[in-house]
């Protein structure tokens, strides 16, 4: 599954460019600022494409020395460099737009631009859904960031193509220029929600309450004899989920029966949540909070 994503993200790095060609095509046939500012964003997306690639392959190594608990995070890196890059080239886009927006030009050969221009879109449609849909099943964050990061630019390209149908269907020329204002507002939208969730990642966010509530329900029909578990502590890095609790029980306990009891809970919990690492810490029964 890992050369899966990998391979997934090598890939996205060949569509970026197609459609990075495609985009910039249809500005060149009709002079569009708007259409302009969206092959701006095209070329984010081949530089995201690329970090995202490397980032991947840097997660997937092995732990080591230095990094005992592997190297999960270097997603999350990626992610907030997509957001960072993703601020700059709607900065871009304003500059662009603004200058525009001062003396608006009539477009070249619109039909044949609008064309080429949505043949890219509907080829990042088809990639988002593919890159998102996996990310989440493989837990990527990176595939996942680089997914969402071109559904916005469908949507965008979307509102594009429709604002300069009803320019030139009006003769309102200044609508072009006005709407890579509005692309490149979305797009400030977008990284900022991109690096705010990444973020979240890089400073250890606990699994969500679906999870712990599943969890708890596991530990409590394997914990066996075991008086009591507590201090559940979890965290997210990427594809890998830790966890960690107390686990009470009774002071004449063996340390062979605690060590079953333990190996049952965490066989239960990596079965129904698979990548999950689990560290159980073994009380006597003095230690216990609740009962």
């Amino acid at each position: 599954m890992q050369d899966k994503v990998r391979r997934l993200a090598f890939w996205s790095i060949i569509v970026a460019f197609a459609v990075l060609g495609l985009k910039f095509a249809a500005w060149w046939l009709t002079g569009s600022v708007a259409l302009f500012s969206d092959a701006l964003e095209s070329i984010v997306n081949v530089v995201a494409s690329t970090v995202a690639f490397y980032a991947i392959g840097v997660s997937q190594l092995p732990p080591d020395a230095n990094h005992p608990f592997g190297h999960h995070k270097a997603e999350y890196f990626s992610a907030v460099t997509e957001g960072v890059l993703i601020v700059v080239a709607a900065l871009l886009i304003f500059r662009e737009a603004a200058l525009a927006l001062i003396e608006p030009q009539p477009l070249d050969a619109p039909a044949l631009g609008l064309a080429v221009n949505m043949v890219a879109t509907a080829l990042n449609a088809v990639w988002a859904w593919l890159l998102v849909s996996t990310g989440r099943r493989e837990r990527s964050p990176a595939l996942v960031a680089d997914g969402k990061h071109l559904w916005s630019d469908v949507v965008t390209s979307a509102g594009v193509f429709a604002g300069l149908v009803l320019a030139l269907s009006t003769g309102w020329f200044w609508l072009d220029p006005a709407l890579a204002i509005v692309v490149a507002a979305n797009i400030l939208w977008q990284g900022w929600l991109l690096v705010r969730s990444s973020v979240q990642g890089l400073m250890d966010v606990a699994l969500d309450d679906n999870d712990l509530t599943r969890i708890r329900r596991i530990v409590e029909e394997n914990s066996g004899e075991a008086l009591e578990f507590h201090d559940v502590k979890s965290r997210e890095a990427g594809r890998a989920r830790f966890l960690e609790f107390h686990l009470v029980v009774p002071s004449d306990m063996t340390v062979e029966t605690s060590h079953e009891i333990c190996d049952r809970i965490e066989d239960a919990l990596i079965s129904a949540m698979p990548g999950l690492r689990v560290t159980i810490h073994v009380e006597p029964a003095h230690k216990a909070k609740f009962n």
